[in-house]
């Protein structure tokens, strides 16, 4: 599944570490909006998270943990 720039996504975050801050396993449900896709193999997306975490606004996520909102 392909997603497009501004679309309202949610993310599967539970323990993934990105740029330092490690996702605990309740972070199941983040609410973000795709910026674009970053790389095709494996499918990256650069997301812009509704609520900053740890300071995290924009960060990179594989297409394995994002879902239409």
């Amino acid at each position: 599944m392909a997603f497009t720039p501004n679309q309202r996504v949610r993310l599967n975050l539970a323990g993934l570490m990105i740029e330092g801050v490690t996702f605990h396993a309740a972070v199941t449900d983040a609410l973000g909006t795709v910026i674009r896709q970053t790389s095709e193999d494996p499918s990256v997306y650069a997301v812009e998270l509704l609520f900053s975490f740890k300071g995290l606004k924009q960060i990179e996520v594989p297409e394995s943990r994002i879902r239409p909102a």
